[in-house]
């Protein structure tokens, strides 16, 4: 049972996910929700760096559409150091992050096993000094829009790493 502000939730724990999604400081629940949905869904591991823009609890999650908040794997951490501390139990999983800033489409990494897809907040995004930590891709644009939403940006990238990592072949 893991223990989110002074609510207990029963969730679900994967012992060896294929991949880790992270959210640096999330602002909006309906998009935290969607992709925790998406997590649920490909099991893969949720991580939310605080502080968040929201709460979490009953309220809030029902208001985002996580009646099954249970079947997400979702790890709290109280900051970026604390998330970098928590990851060093899998040296060989990399970080990789997601930018609008960035030069190499998401096409271009190389992925592996348990490897941390790291998102910034909807409004700014990354940091710089995290952009400039980690090699950084891109979703491509061709329209004339700022970015493509937080959680359709992960739903894509996602999807494309398990296909590539053979995850489709899999039996649901």
């Amino acid at each position: 049972m893991i223990v989110t502000e002074k609510i207990k939730i029963d969730h679900k724990v994967i012992g060896d996910p294929v991949l880790n999604v992270v959210l640096y400081q999330p602002e909006i629940p309906a998009n935290t929700g969607n992709i925790a949905r998406l997590c649920a869904a490909a099991e893969i591991r949720l991580h939310l760096i605080h502080p968040l823009g929201f709460k979490v609890d009953d309220k809030h999650l029902k208001r985002a559409g996580l009646d099954y908040w249970y079947e997400v794997d979702v790890r709290y951490h109280r900051s970026f150091k604390e998330f970098n501390d928590d990851r060093e139990g899998n040296p060989k999983a990399h970080v990789m992050a997601f930018s609008k800033h960035a030069v190499q489409d998401y096409t271009q990494a190389k992925i592996g096993h348990g490897d941390y897809l790291l998102f910034g907040k909807e409004t700014v995004g990354l940091p710089l000094d995290i952009r400039n930590a980690y090699p950084c891709y891109k979703i491509p644009i061709w329209g004339k829009v700022r970015s493509l939403n937080l959680s359709t940006t992960v739903g894509i990238v996602v999807y494309h790493y398990l296909h590539k990592m053979g995850r489709f072949s899999v039996a649901c």
